[in-house]
């Protein structure tokens, strides 16, 4: 099992989402990092699309952040690009835990591109996800009023005995 941040890489349930699981070679990343930098304030957005591509590829999430931050300039800034940035925005807030986001983007694209497999895939990864941590945080918030209702009770059954 290939594990990355937590999910199983080789689920066979998605797998037109294996991109989520590939990170770009250093070296790799470094080539990307270098033509942006070096086109500095004149970047091209195809030089800036590629290096956000790359950065929500990374496992770091710093660079994850960078990658969705530049993703979301090229969407707000070029109309023509927006669809192809959808599917990164949506992999990258994924891949940070904005689950909200990662849905909102991806529906987006899917309401363009229904027969998107990655999309769909992705679609079904958030909503496994958001099911998966809203019953952790049920079973968690049970936990809490137990052990509440358990101290609440022996404080309760204590005041009566001093009486």
């Amino acid at each position: 099992m290939n594990t990355f941040d937590g999910l199983d890489s080789s689920n066979e349930l998605y797998p037109n989402t294996q991109p989520l699981f590939s990170p770009l070679k250093p070296e790799e990343l470094q080539v990307l990092r270098s033509q942006y930098e070096k086109e500095g304030e004149f970047v091209g957005i195809q030089t800036k699309f590629n290096y956000a591509w790359g950065l929500i590829k990374s496992p770091l999430r710093q660079d994850q952040q960078t990658g969705v931050r530049l993703l979301s300039e090229i969407f707000r800034l070029s109309p023509e690009r927006r669809r192809e940035c959808l599917y990164y925005l949506a992999l990258g807030n994924y891949k940070l835990g904005n689950y909200a986001e990662a849905r909102r983007y991806n529906d987006l694209l899917l309401d363009h591109e229904p027969a998107n497999l990655q999309a769909g895939s992705l679609k079904e990864l958030i909503d496994d996800k958001v099911a998966r941590e809203g019953l952790m945080g049920v079973a968690i918030l049970s936990g809490v009023a137990i052990a509440a209702g358990v101290v609440g009770g022996m404080l309760f059954r204590g005041v009566g005995r001093k009486r």
